[in-house]
């Protein structure tokens, strides 16, 4: 990673450059963001880092494991109780909050199950 200061840094808006050089410093490959606009693919692509929406980034973490994200919506959930809240009060909030397309993911259900027979033995060959 090549050494430069803030003022290297080229965005659309300077304000957000120390964004930027969080990202680098971290070596973060990705910045998650509801201001696409001021992080370009072209003031980005020099350091191998792409920006996201949070949407597009919570999605993508349903597609590695959907249980985990599941899981972290329920302790939220579970960590809610003044007022008590549910599993879909919790996706109701995150859509208002933007997540739309990973709330109506989230309602769909789990995806990845693992069966029983491939937690023991094959049974094909007992």
């Amino acid at each position: 990673m090549r050494p430069v200061g803030k003022q290297g840094l080229k965005l659309p808006d300077a304000d957000d450059r120390h964004v930027l050089a969080a990202a680098i410093k971290a070596g973060a490959d990705t910045i998650v963001t509801s201001n696409l606009g001021d992080f370009p693919d072209y003031a980005l692509e020099p350091w191998n880092i792409t920006a996201e929406s949070p949407d597009e980034f919570i999605l993508n973490l349903i597609d590695l494991d959907d249980r985990i994200i599941y899981s972290c919506i329920q302790q939220i959930a579970d960590s809610r109780n003044r007022p008590p809240e549910s599993f879909e009060d919790v996706l109701t909030q995150l859509e208002r909050s933007g997540l739309i397309h990973s709330s109506a993911e989230l309602r769909l259900g789990p995806r990845h199950v693992v069966p029983y027979y491939s937690r023991t033995a094959n049974p094909d060959q007992s």
